[in-house]
């Protein structure tokens, strides 16, 4: 088959979740054999039409800022899509599927356009539906947000959800929850497992970005109230919660066991996953959770919360514990973890779930019975 991606960024010219997604899955399909092209900004160094690991890549326009501070630029989104609605219709009859990663939603609407009066279908990617986070992420521009993302998701398509918890968000506003078919997000196994561990590493550790719904400051504060004084807390990454979340470490009992690490390359995050023993994510908005699953898949003993709008209790299932996002749930569980607790099964094992080749699979013979259902219709 051939197969085109839609997504503004490429990996690994851009790093981030649903770029990554995209990597793996496209050079893989290569691998086996399809024609893979993604239409991207061009971030890359060379011609705006390069092969990259057996992957096409064709730039639409021109490299430029994602953000306008901590937020995605609405400006880039809506050039993008405009340049990708006349590049992708003059190429449209290259490709038997068009696979568009969910948000920003323009470049989702612009290849829906592009595809009018063919046959050529759509798969969308969802990783999150924000509903009435819009207002926040947005102020007063947040209905703004919301009706665009149901406007996208009441767009003809065949979309995937990367969790259970994604799906159902997504058919209260959109397609009916039948149709959504649930890819999730992967990791590479092995890649994980071959790091080194690190020479200086945490018994607990905690990798993300710096956020409000990240939570961070309940595991600080749990840490703080159970914590021997040979145990030590690692917490990875970067945000704008970050000089508030060491300022309040530094009120605590423990603060020299707690060490703020900011943002690290991703060997290095690993290395330091698989010399953890206690994996702890507070985190109540998951559209998936992928450092759970790389938690998992080195060997830690993974807390996450049991929460609504988080995915991570489908990633952690019985590999690990769920508790409610508070610093006391989080305090006991953690203290009988550092005693000696362990999950019913093993989360190495379960993290096989998570494999990129196995997600391929998936994602391969769901590409091919929509092609082959358009085909006949």
């Amino acid at each position: 088959m051939n197969v085109a991606f839609v997504s503004n960024v490429v990996y690994p010219f851009v790093t981030g979740g649903a770029e990554k997604r995209i990597y793996e899955i496209s050079t893989r399909l290569a691998t086996r054999g399809h024609e893979v092209t993604i239409y991207g900004r061009h971030f890359w160094d060379g011609p705006k039409k390069t092969v990259h690991e057996g992957v096409t890549l064709r730039a639409v326009s021109p490299a430029r800022d994602l953000y306008v501070g901590d937020r995605r630029s609405i400006t880039e989104a809506i050039e993008f899509s405009k340049d990708l609605l006349f590049v992708l219709r003059r190429a449209l009859d290259e490709h038997d599927l068009v696979v568009a990663s969910v948000f920003p939603y323009f470049p989702v609407l612009a290849a829906k356009a592009s595809a009018i009066r063919t046959a050529t279908p759509l798969i969308t990617t969802w990783h999150e539906v924000w509903g009435s986070y819009w207002n926040e992420y947005l102020g007063l521009l947040g209905p703004c947000g919301r009706l665009i993302e149901r406007l996208t998701a009441k767009t003809p398509q065949h979309p995937i959800a990367v969790s259970g918890v994604t799906a159902d968000r997504l058919a209260a506003i959109g397609p009916v929850r039948d149709r959504i078919d649930i890819v999730p997000n992967g990791i590479d196994v092995d890649r994980i497992r071959s790091v080194q561990e690190a020479e200086n590493g945490f018994d607990v550790l905690f990798a993300g970005r710096l956020i409000a719904e990240k939570n961070v400051e309940i595991l600080i504060e749990a840490f703080d109230s159970i914590a021997p004084p040979d145990c030590s807390l690692g917490i990875i990454g970067e945000g704008p919660r970050r000089d508030a979340l060491e300022r309040h470490a530094d009120d605590l009992s423990c603060r020299d066991q707690i060490s703020f690490l900011g943002f690290l390359e991703r060997e290095e995050m690993l290395g330091y996953m698989n010399a953890a023993r206690v994996f702890v994510s507070p985190s109540t908005r998951e559209g998936f959770g992928i450092t759970v699953a790389e938690a998992m898949a080195a060997g830690c003993v993974v807390i996450a919360a049991d929460h609504p709008h988080s995915a991570a209790s489908e990633v952690v299932g019985d590999g690990g514990f769920l508790v409610s996002p508070t610093a006391e749930a989080v305090a006991h569980r953690l203290e009988r973890v550092l005693d000696g607790d362990q999950p019913p099964s093993d989360p190495t094992t379960l993290a096989e779930r998570y494999d990129w080749n196995r997600i391929t699979d998936r994602a391969e013979q769901i590409y091919q019975r929509v092609i082959d259902s358009s085909s006949h219709a």
